[in-house]
């Protein structure tokens, strides 16, 4: 009998600080030690599965019911969803083409940093006292002369928080209506939990973006018409020395764009039909936002922008969903954003052109 079938599975493993329930399963069951074996590729979690001859998807995809065989199979069922839901914020997720770094912290507070140039210290300083940062991109790029001092870049701690955000769904049911439900049939329930969550995120970056985050102010927008091609060229010229990679629009200004002749190129067409992914004439990446305000664009260089801070992973209701009280479960992930460099996003706010 292989080492995995005789772990003893409780739900205490889910509330080992800083684990998960898998890096918990995984420390019990090395998955280096199958390798060569058919069961090489899985990981501890999907061992377990393997165990209870649990399938969680494909035609012959088991029940709800097939979790709660005995009390170490319904240990696994929080795992289940979990991953299920994870699996749905991966697929709808567009804040990964807006960070430039995930933070994750065993905490409900984080206090971000911002960096500054000592060729600007007088702006730095001021910057500490009210919140806000220089950049340091456009300073001390001349030559150093021979037994000068070196420009500096200075980090420090912002004085303000960030402020993190539980975003979530309660799940309303009972085991008794979902027992017999088949399990590739209520994950496509769980991923559309993902997607709201992946949703509710991409609108809290954004409201960064346009208010600030506390310490750093939100972004500011220029005026202008009907979005055209030289609007975009201002944008880039405004985001410069940064990369103007990543463009954001809410719906009517998505249709605006859309409408601009240097949209319509035929390669920039068959992009599109080819693989679904809008994109811009200087190659940044366009991102529909449909919570964002109706009229305004925002450019970034995703790279130095936005830090993204998640407190921990999904969450769920351990204790209920172990014990088959479905009713009113929650799932919730718990993050937060940050401004890292001030200057790395510039906005256009398009609204005379209507």
């Amino acid at each position: 009998m292989a080492y995995f079938e005789n772990i003893s599975l409780e739900k205490g493993m889910y509330h080992v600080p800083g684990k998960s329930f898998t890096q918990v399963l995984e420390e019990l069951d090395h998955s280096e030690n199958y390798r060569g074996t058919p069961l090489e590729g899985l990981d501890a979690y999907q061992r377990q599965l393997k165990r209870f001859d649990i399938k969680v998807g494909g035609p012959e995809s088991g029940s709800v019911e097939s979790f709660f065989q005995c009390g170490s199979s319904a240990a696994l069922f929080p795992e289940y969803v979990a991953r299920a839901v994870k699996l749905g914020m991966e697929e709808a997720n567009k804040v990964e083409d807006l960070v430039a770094t995930v933070t994750k912290i065993d905490a409900l507070d984080y206090r971000p940093i911002t960096a500054s140039d000592s060729s600007a210290s007088t702006a730095a300083e001021t910057g500490s006292e009210s919140g806000s940062s220089t950049s340091s991109s456009g300073a001390g790029l001349e030559a150093v002369e021979e037994g000068a001092e070196l420009p500096s870049t200075v980090i420090r701690t912002n004085k303000n928080l960030v402020n993190l955000k539980k975003r979530g769904r309660m799940l309303v049911s009972s085991y008794e209506a979902l027992r017999f439900q088949k399990l590739d049939l209520f994950t496509v329930t769980l991923r559309q939990i993902g997607a709201y969550i992946a949703g509710a995120q991409i609108k809290d970056a954004v409201d960064v973006l346009v208010n600030g985050d506390g310490s750093k102010g939100g972004v500011e927008f220029t005026k202008g018409g009907k979005p055209d091609y030289a609007d975009f060229i201002a944008l880039w010229a405004q985001l410069a020395p940064y990369q103007l990679n990543t463009v954001l629009a809410g719906t009517a200004a998505m249709q605006k764009l859309l409408n601009v002749a240097e949209f319509k190129d035929a390669q920039a067409g068959l992009n599109f039909q080819g693989t679904g992914r809008l994109c811009t004439p200087l190659g940044a990446k366009l991102i529909h936002v449909p919570g964002m305000a109706a009229d305004k664009i925002i450019v970034l260089d995703k790279n130095c922008a936005l830090e993204m801070i998640q407190s921990g992973e999904v969450r769920t209701d351990v204790d209920r969903l172990i014990d088959r009280q479905l009713e009113r479960a929650a799932i919730s992930v718990i993050s937060g954003f940050a401004r890292i460099f001030e200057d790395a996003a510039a906005g256009l706010d398009c609204s005379a052109g209507t």
